[in-house]
This record gives C-alpha cells, structure tokens and sequence, in this order.
C-alpha cells in the first residue's frame, strides 16, 4: 500500500523523557530549521506545525523553513477562533506562494477552553465549530477570487477581497481533526483530509466511517489520515524497554496533575484519548502495537505504536486498508527519530526506499573492508 508518511515540529521543546529530565530541549528556530531539513533530505512528505499557548508561531515557523526546504509539504494551523477569515485567506496565500504551492492548513477551532479565553475567545464548543464553519466558508470563497460580503451568528464581513492568489487552486488542502458530532459535521462540510489520533483500529474505522457517510450526503469525498508517535527498533523487545523509558521520569503526581487539566477540556478527542489508560500505568497496551504511555503526560496525540519495524509497517497497513493514506508520526527526540524511523521502517513502505547503505560491508572507520578489497583487488 502506498500512503504520505508526514513527521512533527515539536515547537514547544523536545525531550529525550517525558517529565522532568535533564535532556530537554528548547524550540529554537535552528533546531526546528535542522529537523525539516533532516526530514526532508529523508523522503518525508511533510511537517505538521502544531498550534497552542506553549508553541512557537506555527505561522513564523513554518516562514522560516522556506529558504531551508524544497520539496517537503508543510501542514499549518489555521486557527478559526482567533483569527479573521479575511487575514487568514492572506497569509494562506502568500505562504503558499512562498512554499511555491507546497502548504497544507491544519483547521483548529480550539478544543481548551482555558487556553482560548486567554486568547479572548469565550465560545461554548459547538459554538466554535459554527464559527469554524462560518470562517472557513468565507475564506474559500476569498481564496476563489470571489468579493465577498456574509453576515453570520459569530462572522461578519463586507466587501472583502483576496488580491494575491495562491499557487494551488482554489486553495491550499484543508485537514482536520475532531471527534465530537460537529466536527465530524464540519469535515463533512469542509475539508480535504480529515485526521484522527491513532486509536485502536476499530475505533477509527467508526470514525472514518461516520465523516465519509456525511460527506457522501453532501456529495463530498474526503481523505484519513492518522497522527501518531513511534517508537521503532530492531527489536520487538528493544522497543518496548525504549517505551518505558520515555516515561521512567515520570512521577504520579506529573500523571495526576496533567490528566486533572485535560479532565476540564471540553474535546471529545481529549477524552477519548484519556479513556484508553484512565491516567494508569498497567493500562498502557490499548491494541496490538499500540501504547498510550505518551498520553500520560502529554495533550493531544497521545499513543505511539511500537515494535520491531516489521510490526510496525504492518500496523500502519492496518489502517491503511481503511482508507488512511496520511500518516503523522513523531518520536522523542524528533530529531533523532526521524532518522531511526526511516532508516528502519522506509524500506519495508511503498513508494520509499533506503535512506542507508544496507547490506554493504561499513566498519565506521577510514580504512573499512570495502577499501582493503579495492586494494587487495
């Protein structure tokens, strides 16, 4: 099967342990720089730019990889509660003119209520896809050339106008996740790709099924896609120790502390994610392969799939007989997962290959057996 294989911008810092530690890592604009430029030279299709209160502008960021990128897709949040259709339609433009056509808008309505009322947004949760709904109607339609004027519950625009097109007509791909009944109205609706955490396989089979069934009603396709982390080694067994070191840190007070935060989140996903451990550590193994030991601690994305490559690759195939053709992978630290990831995984992936001299005599040194066989030739 083929499929994109995408990679993360951790842009709130890495690390090497979830917890406090001593290897962490800030989100400097060079590290963030060095992990495109690593995936892309790997044969990435992509970078998700993630959004939030403890990430760096995703919209800079991503800015700042165009003179350090060539081919490599670009997947940014377009944050529908804190900004303007108008100014969105803007930016998505001159981005993708600057990425010559290479930029994907990740739609995130907001799923902290918290988070948001800092950003001085006070809408309930469906309110927020309604507005999303609304946002994004009027900034297709800027996109597309047309003038437009709309008057909506939360949207108000008069003889507003895109002057500078995009280079992907009518515009940049739209992704999305969300797992509550509006969300799935709004993927419907809207979007190119719709992107699920990656829960057990039956879980996301319903979910697939229920937005292409809308989308069907609306004459509509949409595309899946699934975010994860890995954890990939030579070894089954290897990978699981690995696991459980990336949360060896961990104290159950850091447990008990985050999931008290996601507990007053109002997303469906959150939840969802946080009902497959319910915040304990012998309930970490959710599926074959598949651990939600990062979820733990972390927001979000919140289970890793792990094993030896073979496992892996096969899990993935698992959703991709679903329809999923996007993955989102990541792994700390990112930097040097990306390379792992590829190293192990892309030769057993169609439409990927190699990215190292396999099967060839390497001794790591000056004078290695390729060279002895040249000389004794």
């Amino acid at each position: 099967m083929s499929y994109e294989v995408f990679w993360f911008l951790p842009t709130s810092g890495d690390t090497r342990y979830l917890g406090k530690s001593d290897f962490g890592r800030a989100p400097t604009n060079a590290y963030m720089r060095q992990i495109a430029e690593t995936a892309e030279r790997l044969g990435y299709d992509g970078l998700l730019i993630p959004t939030g209160a403890s990430c760096t502008d995703p919209w800079v960021t991503a800015a700042s990889l165009v003179p350090v990128t060539r081919r490599i897709k670009l997947l940014v949040a377009l944050r529908t509660s804190v900004t303007g259709p108008t100014a969105g339609a803007r930016q998505a433009a001159a981005l993708d003119e600057a990425l010559g056509g290479r930029l994907l808008l990740n739609v995130v309505p907001g799923g902290d209520a918290t988070e948001l009322a800092a950003d001085g947004v006070f809408l309930a949760h469906d309110q927020r896809y309604e507005a999303a709904d609304e946002y994004l109607s009027v900034w297709k339609r800027l996109l597309a050339g047309e003038k437009v004027d709309f008057a909506g519950r939360h949207i108000r625009v008069e003889g507003a106008q895109n002057f500078h097109d995009p280079v992907q007509k009518p515009w940049p791909p739209l992704y999305f996740g969300g797992s509550s009944p509006a969300a799935h109205d709004l993927a419907a609706k809207h979007v190119d790709a719709y992107l699920t955490w990656g829960e057990p396989v039956a879980a996301v089979a319903a979910k697939i099924a229920d937005v292409r069934e809308k989308a069907a009603r609306q004459g509509r396709t949409v595309r899946f896609g699934v975010r994860l982390h890995v954890i990939v080694r030579e070894t089954e067994k290897e990978a699981w120790a690995d696991a459980e070191r990336l949360i060896s840190h961990l104290t159950d007070d850091d447990i008990a502390r985050a999931q008290a935060n996601y507990a007053r989140m109002d997303s469906v996903g959150q939840s969802q994610m946080t009902a497959l451990h319910q915040g304990r550590r012998d309930r970490l193994v959710v599926g074959p392969n598949l651990w939600a030991g990062v979820g733990l601690v972390r927001g979000g994305a919140g289970t890793a799939l792990v094993g030896s490559p073979e496992q892996v690759v096969e899990r993935l195939e698992e959703y991709a007989a679903l329809g999923v053709d996007t993955f989102v992978l990541s792994g700390y630290p990112h930097l040097e997962e990306a390379i792992r990831f590829a190293e192990l995984a892309f030769p057993l992936i169609a439409g990927k290959g190699p990215v190292t001299l396999r099967d060839s005599a390497q001794t790591g040194g000056a004078f290695d057996i390729r060279a002895t066989a040249v000389a004794a030739s």
